[in-house]
Order: C-alpha cells, then structure tokens, then sequence
C-alpha cells in the first residue's frame, strides 16, 4: 500500500495560484504537479481568495435577482395574452 505524500504549505498555495490567480484548469495543473485533482479541490477550498469566492457568488446571486424579474416579466406577458385570447374567443362567438 502506498503513503500518502505530504506536500508543504507552500507549494499547495502556489498550485492553488496556478488555478485561482492565472486561470489555469484544474486537471492541467494537476497532472503537471502529480497530484490528484480531488487534492487539488480540496487545497482550493482550504487556500483559494475567499474574496473570489465572495465576488462569484455575489455575481450569482445578481444574475438569479434579474432572471427572477425577466421570469415575472414573461409570467405576466403570458397572462395578459391567454386573456386576450379567452377574449377574442368570445368577440368571435
């Protein structure tokens, strides 16, 4: 059975860097390192910008906020039109 490696501190933030700060993927900087990227997740979470984290989130929740209103938007268009049409189906009897 093999023993897991142990890596530093550093060089865990420093491939977190790769990922976070230079835009690489994950399963590129992974396979250069010779590390998982379950491993590679996991220091993430640990050592990624929480700010960055913060800012997609924030992000997310801004496009859910505008989705929401294009949902009620179209939600009454709909409803005005079954009301024309139930209308115009009576004009027409």
């Amino acid at each position: 059975m093999m023993s897991a490696k142990r890596y530093s501190e550093e060089f865990k933030i420093e491939a977190v860097k790769q990922v976070t700060e230079r835009g690489y993927k994950v399963s590129d900087v992974s396979r250069r390192l010779g590390i998982t990227s379950g491993s590679l997740y996991k220091w993430i979470k640990l050592y990624g910008d929480p700010g960055s984290q913060h800012q997609h989130i924030t992000e997310q929740q801004g496009e859910l906020r505008q989705l929401r209103a294009e949902l009620r938007r179209v939600t009454e268009e709909r409803d005005i039109l079954k009301k024309a049409t139930a209308f115009f189906a009576k004009e027409s009897e």
